[in-house]
């Protein structure tokens, strides 16, 4: 599942995203726009915008259901390690972003990998072992899916 606390006023302001872009969902979501990237650039982003759980682990042959239950786009994308997403000033200081996330939507492979407010993504067909996800556009959501 995926979370988040975008304040709408801030977020859909014409200097920001844009109108409509913040779908707020959340009863007292505060974070402002400034907010999000200010916290992300002093390294402490903000841990309202989470993928919950963190961890997963499930059997061969399991689907994962990504369910954007947040009021912004995310991604779930997987990644070979985790590292920053295609919004440089929303990467921890000294961050780069991964391979997987780069080209932000104009690339097919992350664009897949979107989820809508109120939608969900299927995750199929993974390979025992290890696999990470993270956000592409807040790099600090991450979870961990162990498959036995």
């Amino acid at each position: 599942m995926a979370l988040d606390e975008c304040d709408p006023a801030t977020f859909n302001a014409p200097n920001a995203v844009g109108p409509d872009f913040c779908r707020n969902i959340a009863l007292g979501a505060a974070t402002t726009f400034s907010d999000l990237f200010a916290k992300a650039a002093a390294g402490t982003p903000d841990p309202n915008w989470d993928f919950e759980p963190d961890a997963l682990t499930v059997k061969k042959g399991t689907t994962i259901n990504a369910v954007n239950q947040g009021s912004e786009p995310h991604t779930f994308t997987e990644v070979a390690k985790f590292g920053g997403g295609f919004i440089a000033p929303l990467n921890a200081p000294g961050e780069e972003t991964v391979p997987e996330c780069a080209g932000g939507f104009s690339k097919v492979a992350v664009a897949k990998t979107r989820i809508l407010q109120g939608s969900q993504l299927q995750v199929t067909g993974l390979s025992k072992g290890e696999h990470l996800f993270q956000c592409c556009i807040h790099p600090w959501m991450r979870a961990k899916v162990e498959v036995k």
